[in-house]
């Protein structure tokens, strides 16, 4: 009852929400990097929100199923093969014992994930089975899928095969526009280096990861060099002695003393998190109230996009 890993790829984590209510004892949450992917893939398979998927970022994952069960695979467009047969995200397939999952890389975006029925079964750290590799907690071992490894599951013979309209499909843009919350030391920054900030693209550069996305483009000055270490919330954009921005990500560190121009409205840093470098980023500010009012409508949509049910 579980499907064994031929193939990791370039990285591929276990990953439920996230693990939430750590940060007083320095532990970050983790979770999937696009949770709409990560929610409608366990929404599509019928299983609890939290339950474990495998993130895989770029693609290369080959895993084989040694029982028959329910499988589905969401986010950025990873061509998707069922014993060497295409097959198409967004909908639950079933497989049998000794079928052979393969996602080759990614066409646009980077991150997808694979669910089966009932979720993967790994033991909880902390509340949450998320993988955080800097914090070695989570998942198998606390580090990326290896050749070998087993990722346990419930035999499923029968269940609901559903699908999300391909009219539904999220697009992964290149260029994305991050809406942001000023505050934290917004005030540490000028009139004009607020327009600059605000006013310019900037290109997703090569050190991007879990943690967070380092941008480059127009330096953003602030009249502090540094501050004491706070909390760090998701989203935070930080502004480096360099002047280059970057935005935190789920993996970040829980405390940190660069001053803050703002924070990203998550539903737009998960799109971030599906760009690759080069991707290109522009920055509009929102208020609190129009941060809530988005992610409302989000949750609200997201509740009620319609899955529809086939027979095979």
């Amino acid at each position: 009852m579980s499907l064994e890993v031929l193939q990791p790829g370039l990285m591929s984590l276990l990953q439920d929400r996230g693990r939430f209510g750590r940060q007083r004892i320095g532990l970050t949450t983790g979770g999937p990097l696009d949770p709409e992917a990560h929610a409608l893939c366990n929404r599509l398979l019928g299983n609890d929100g939290n339950a474990t998927v495998v993130e895989v970022s770029f693609g290369g994952l080959v895993v084989k199923a040694t029982e028959d069960t329910l499988l589905c695979v969401t986010g950025a467009p990873m061509p998707l093969r069922i014993n060497d047969q295409p097959r198409d995200m967004w909908r639950v397939h079933r497989v049998a014992a000794g079928d052979e999952i393969a996602l080759d890389f990614a066409e646009s975006g980077c991150r997808a994930y694979l669910g089966v029925a009932g979720g993967l079964r790994v033991p909880p750290r902390f509340g949450s089975t998320a993988t955080v590799p800097r914090e070695k907690l989570g998942g198998l071992n606390g580090g990326k899928l290896q050749p070998g490894d087993v990722l346990p599951c419930a035999a499923v013979s029968s269940g609901t095969l559903r699908y999300l309209p391909r009219s539904y499909w999220p697009h992964y843009a290149r260029d994305i526009t991050l809406r942001v919350i000023p505050g934290y030391q917004q005030a540490h920054f000028s009139r004009l280096q607020q327009r600059r900030f605000f006013s310019h693209a900037y290109t997703v550069g090569e050190r991007c990861d879990r943690m967070g996305y380092r941008l480059e483009g127009p330096a953003i000055e602030c009249d502090i060099e540094g501050i004491l270490s706070e909390g760090i919330c998701f989203g935070a954009i930080q502004i480096p002695a360099d002047g280059q921005p970057i935005v935190l990500l789920n993996d970040r560190q829980t405390i940190g003393g660069y001053p803050k121009i703002g924070a990203a409205l998550s539903l737009d840093v998960a799109r971030l998190a599906q760009l690759t470098p080069g991707g290109r980023v522009h920055f509009a500010a929102i208020t609190p109230h129009a941060a809530h009012n988005a992610l409302h409508l989000a949750d609200h949509r997201l509740r009620n996009l319609p899955l529809p049910e086939y027979r095979v």
